[in-house]
């Protein structure tokens, strides 16, 4: 489509943020020609792109609201054990988030959402495979195995059902169906407690961090600064250009600005017409050893436990806590990710761990990120991608990159307009 307001060609860029998101932005624009400067607060993958599960799977990337949450109960979600965690004392922004999650948790308003994700999911594995061939030095590995493990047959059925809803919505996924015994045949690191399983086909993952490491080095190889530590506070549109202030005094023009701060997206946002809550839904991670590393992913939905193998360790993750992302680590949060998975999973020391972790995924109450031109024709939004800015982080950024460099929004993105 045609830009809304013509402006020049951005020649120097500031990216504020240091994730999987803010780097792709990064790269990708640097390859149609910009000069990159990469701002971050903390440091590179500081926030949600370090201890994720590092997951690639457009196959079951899904709007977060689904009807199940509606059915989950307010009894569950309060309690400290349970896998979606909500405090009782919520304050105003939450309980507005929260509100908006329950509105879009319906049949309708997933199928709405769900079509939004279809073309980007088909293209998601694009974006990575033209950072392999740019010179990025980690690597997509192949899921060899992805197994989803369930305890009986009747658990299975929620993710059979939500591979039908996927199917029915014009996504394609391959999976076959398994018993216990036959997914303990792929997978020997499965319990016996494992009764029923699905394996998922054409998924891969990734040591997110390592990944997010490797991406911030091809940035500053091909030019780009990359200045960590620094808490940008303002952003000036003057017409001409973009200020961007910094806590310590540094104060820079540049053509144009991408916000990709995660789930501080909406501090800087707000103020370029960006209304949309965007609520920190904290994961949390810990690696342990086990006797058999699994060859890929293992998942098992009824705990909403994900676990990850990085190197001679399996990372396990979980959790979807809807809290400050400034709170500090909850041990509780970790003992019931341990407990969920110890009887599920053979030969693995959940008492051993390493890396304990918390991270905030950016999630907004409509489960579609904002991405794309804000209110000014020279400030862009980059995030809210919830639990899928490792999958859709390098995409978006190319996608991103072509809207700042031409003035016209690729039709992949009308739908994440960071104004809806």
């Amino acid at each position: 489509m045609p830009a809304i307001e013509s402006v020049p060609v951005p020649r120097r860029v500031a990216v504020i943020g240091a994730g999987m998101v803010g780097l792709a932005t990064a790269w990708f624009l640097q390859e149609r020609g910009a000069q990159v400067t990469v701002f971050d607060r903390t440091g590179v993958a500081a926030g949600a792109s370090w201890g994720n599960a590092g997951w690639l799977t457009p196959g079951i990337t899904t709007p977060l609201p689904e009807p199940a949450v509606l059915r989950y109960g307010l009894r569950a979600v309060l309690s400290p054990s349970s896998p979606v965690y909500v405090p009782p004392r919520a304050d105003a922004r939450l309980l507005r988030f929260l509100a908006g999650f329950a509105r879009h948790s319906t049949p309708a308003k997933w199928r709405t959402a769900m079509r939004a994700y279809i073309p980007v999911n088909r293209r998601a594995f694009e974006a990575f495979d033209d950072l392999s061939a740019g010179g990025v030095a980690s690597v997509t590995k192949e899921a060899k195995s992805f197994i989803a493990a369930y305890r009986t047959e009747t658990e299975r059925s929620t993710l059979l059902d939500e591979l039908a809803h996927i199917h029915a919505a014009g996504q394609e996924i391959e999976f076959d169906v398994l018993t216990g015994a036959e997914a303990r045949e792929v997978e020997p690191s499965l319990s016996d407690d494992i009764g029923a399983a699905i394996r998922l086909h054409g998924q891969r993952y990734i040591d997110p961090g390592d990944y997010v490491h490797a991406l911030a080095a091809s940035v500053r190889a091909r030019g780009a600064a990359l200045v960590t530590g620094a808490d940008v506070v303002n952003i000036h549109d003057e017409g001409a250009g973009v200020r961007v202030v910094t806590a310590a005094g540094t104060d820079e023009r540049y053509d144009a600005v991408v916000l990709a701060t995660g789930t501080w997206l909406g501090e800087l946002a707000r103020r370029f017409g960006v209304r949309t809550v965007v609520q920190a839904g904290r994961g949390y991670s810990f690696s342990i050893p086990i006797e058999h590393v699994p060859t890929g992913p293992v998942y098992f939905p009824a705990q909403r436990v994900a676990c990850t193998p990085l190197g001679d360790r399996l990372r396990v993750a979980g959790m979807m806590e809807f809290r400050s992302a400034e709170a500090p680590l909850d041990r509780r949060r970790i003992s019931a990710i341990a407990e969920a998975a110890r009887p599920l999973l053979r030969g693995a020391d959940l008492d051993v761990r390493a890396d304990e972790w918390v991270g905030s995924r950016p999630c907004t109450p409509d489960g579609l990120p904002l991405i794309g031109r804000t209110g000014s024709p020279r400030v862009y939004a980059a995030g809210g991608h919830g639990m899928w800015g490792i999958t859709l982080g390098p995409l978006t950024g190319k996608l991103l990159a072509e809207q700042i460099t031409t003035g016209r929004q690729p039709a992949e993105l009308q739908p994440f307009d960071p104004l809806r």
